[in-house]
């Protein structure tokens, strides 16, 4: 029995155990052992000795061992057992007899003990088993094989990339929340925003009395975007039974309202114009279809009541956008144009899009009207001028014509017509070349005209007087060019002041020119405003050309007293007969009146520039020379003569310089003023025919217009006698 109890799966008995622990009756002695890495031998088999377990195994075993021990693997008071052949509770090998037979075991047995009972051994502090370290070999790598990963490292890699992740993450979502929140609003607040323009409807052109010469009304224009069209055809069917009238061709519809793209050919055009200034009831028709496609607003044209009334003066606008192109409307272009206004909205989508109430978003800039400005023309004065000038010089095949009126007084433009004129609201149909106004912009050289100045400035320099007489030979040479008169003089004729500007003999002035000098002649040509911009009012006005003495050839003192070698406009030669006019004070000439605001406020334009180019003594005086012009026998402007009214003026034939030379034909000239002896108005006409002269094509127009000028505004006669004058002493 006690054999077998060593097999038992409980072990060896405390009795045992105390036993092997040397009688000492300890029987937790084993398990010390173990905890404190004590050895125990393996018994020898078969007498060979059994290779020692590795310490681990060994402990462990024992240690299990002590703990079967602990929890009562023997009976309660009875003594460990020692195996056979085991000494101190370890196992010995049985000893051999001479004859190599094994002796019988024998069984030794201790004394018997008093049983005692069993004892706790004191609780101590475990002790940390230190773990044996492995030691794995490391692997050799293959060349070629990848790498192996590292798992620790890839997680740590991972664990950082997230953190900073998250980090960027709170960061941006801090700065939407705190810094950038008021802007991604802003933003958002713009893309519901609606912006339409108000527009500023333009000012008008008024006369001096305030009659409507061009205004603008309001019209329509339709627009479509053709990517909402659905079918081009049958809504083309629909709008060209309105828009016929227009000249809108139905294929140009067709084309408008075909999907597209716009001239950098990616982009869809979304926008397409397909009439403007339509009237208002067709614009309601079109409007009345019901075509989500279409767009039907407000638009607005320039409407001329006189067609092409002033149309030099009042010039025209470009369509559909109404900028000025010439005339007061490109001058004044700001003025009549206005100050748009702008209506900006919060809207919704869908069914909402319209503007939102109560709380949105909304801004009303209400648009400011453009100024009318008010001209110094009489309508009707304009009207009759401008129509007789036409019909004397259709007729005449003349390639353009001229005529001014000038209030003496105030140089203001009563009337400035130019021929051929056009039509202000459809400039499209006249050749662009007569698209301008003759009387600023067109140059010439004045011819006889001119011999006022240089008999003006002889009288204040004291060269002349009155009663002077000149001696004019048949002809005069300067330089290589020779001069004569028609009819020529016979040499050593003498001739009076006013008998020189009565024939205009070209003899005559030059002996006049060559005693005043070359410096005082352009001295006096400065002063009555050659060469320079009268500042009337119109753009794109030429300053004339006037050579200094400092550039004079051989010929010029001969062709320049006479008018050649001179560039000058209409207007230019109109003001100085204005000075002579007004006394010797020469005024600047102006088209413009006023300037009236939307809300009535008038402001008068700069102050025009005045200043003294003869006494008014010298200025009577050459005032009465001029009317021999239009009284003595054989005199070159006896056509330009009004019964009961003294007429003083001066004729004038010269050329039209062109391209380096000069062109066929003649312009021809007269500009005279009435009442001679109190003049009240200027007027000047000049005209560019085939051939005639200034005394029998320009002095008949002047006659008429100056009749009409003085019964229009009830200009009676002074009743004085005209002046008793002579060509001979």
């Amino acid at each position: 029995m006690s054999e077998a109890k060593r097999y038992t799966p409980r072990g060896r008995s405390v009795r045992d155990a105390s036993v092997d622990a040397g009688g000492r009756g300890d029987p937790f002695r084993p398990a010390l052992e173990v905890i404190q890495g004590g050895r125990s031998e393996q018994p020898l088999r078969a007498g060979r000795r059994v290779e020692q377990a590795p310490r681990a195994s060994r402990r462990t075993e024992q240690s299990a061992r002590t703990e079967q021990a602990a929890r009562g693997g023997g009976r309660t008071g009875q003594a460990p057992r020692t195996e056979p052949g085991t000494r101190g509770g370890r196992r010995t090998a049985p000893a051999e007899r001479p004859d190599g037979e094994e002796a019988p075991r024998q069984r030794r047995t201790a004394p018997a003990r008093k049983a005692q009972p069993l004892r706790k051994a004191p609780r101590r502090a475990p002790v940390r088993k230190k773990q044996s370290r492995v030691t794995v070999p490391r692997l050799k790598r293959r060349p070629g094989l990848p790498k192996l990963a590292e798992p620790r490292r890839r997680l740590r890699l991972a664990t950082v990339l997230a953190l900073v992740m998250f980090a960027a993450i709170g960061v941006r979502l801090v700065q939407l929340q705190l810094t950038d929140a008021s802007a991604y609003a802003a933003e958002g607040l713009k893309d519901r925003l609606v912006r339409v323009v108000l527009p500023a409807s333009r000012g008008s052109i008024l006369d001096r009395n305030g009659k409507i010469m061009v205004h603008s009304v309001e019209t329509r224009y339709v627009a479509v975007d053709p990517m909402a069209v659905k079918d081009p055809e049958a809504l083309a069917d629909k709008l060209f039974t309105i828009l016929d009238k227009y000249g809108v061709p139905r294929s140009d519809l067709v084309r408008k309202m075909t999907p597209h793209k716009a001239s950098d050919g990616r982009t869809n055009v979304r926008f397409e114009y397909l009439v403007h200034q339509i009237e208002p009831a067709d614009g309601d028709r079109i409007a009345a279809l019901h075509v989500g496609a279409l767009k039907v607003d407000r638009d607005e044209r320039r409407e001329i009541p006189g067609y092409d009334l002033a149309s030099n003066i009042i010039g025209y606008t470009s369509k559909p956008d109404l900028n000025g192109q010439m005339g007061i409307e490109k001058q004044y272009d700001s003025v009549l144009r206005g100050v748009d206004g702008l209506h900006v909205y919060e809207h919704g989508e869908g069914e909402l899009d319209k503007p939102l109430p109560y709380y949105s978003y909304e801004e009303l800039k209400p648009a400011r009207p453009g100024s009318s400005v008010e001209l110094t023309i009489d309508q009707d004065l304009q009207f009759s001028v401008q129509s007789a000038l036409a019909e004397r010089m259709g007729p005449l095949g003349a390639d353009f014509a001229t005529a001014i009126v000038l209030d003496a007084h105030t140089m203001e433009v009563m009337a400035m017509a130019s021929y051929p004129s056009f039509a202000s609201a459809d400039p499209g149909s006249t050749d662009p070349n007569l698209l301008k106004d003759q009387c600023t912009a067109t140059v010439f050289d004045p011819g006889s005209i001119h011999k006022v100045i240089v008999m003006g400035a002889a009288l204040q320099e004291g060269v002349i007087n009155p009663s002077t007489t000149v001696t004019v030979n048949s002809k005069v040479k300067k330089g290589g060019t020779t001069y004569t008169d028609h009819p020529p003089q016979k040499d050593g004729t003498q001739m009076t002041i006013p008998g020189i500007l009565a024939l205009s003999s070209n003899v005559g002035t030059i002996a006049v020119a060559d005693q005043l000098g070359k410096d005082k002649l352009y001295e006096y040509q400065r002063k009555f405003g050659l060469g320079q911009r009268t500042g009337v009012g119109l753009p794109n006005e030429s300053p004339g050309q006037l050579l200094p003495p400092n550039e004079w050839t051989g010929s010029s003192p001969g062709s320049i007293p006479i008018g050649n070698g001179v560039a000058t406009t209409a207007l230019q030669m109109a003001a100085v007969y204005g000075t002579i006019a007004n006394d010797g004070l020469y005024v600047q000439p102006t088209l413009v009146k006023k300037i009236i605001a939307p809300d009535g406020t008038v402001t008068k334009p700069p102050a025009q520039q005045t200043r003294r180019v003869l006494d008014p003594q010298v200025a009577q005086e050459l005032r009465v020379m001029l009317e021999g012009v239009t009284t003595l026998d054989d005199a070159t402007g006896k056509q330009a003569a009004i019964t009961g009214y003294r007429i003083a003026g001066k004729t004038g034939t010269s050329k039209l310089p062109q391209n380096g030379g000069y062109a066929d034909g003649d312009v021809v000239s007269f500009i005279g003023m009435a009442p001679a002896e109190a003049p009240r108005y200027v007027i000047a006409v000049n005209a560019h025919v085939p051939g005639g002269a200034g005394g029998s094509v320009a002095a008949p127009a002047f006659k008429e217009m100056m009749t009409l000028t003085l019964s229009s505004f009830g200009v009676t006669p002074t009743g004085t006698a005209p002046p008793k004058l002579t060509i001979y002493p």
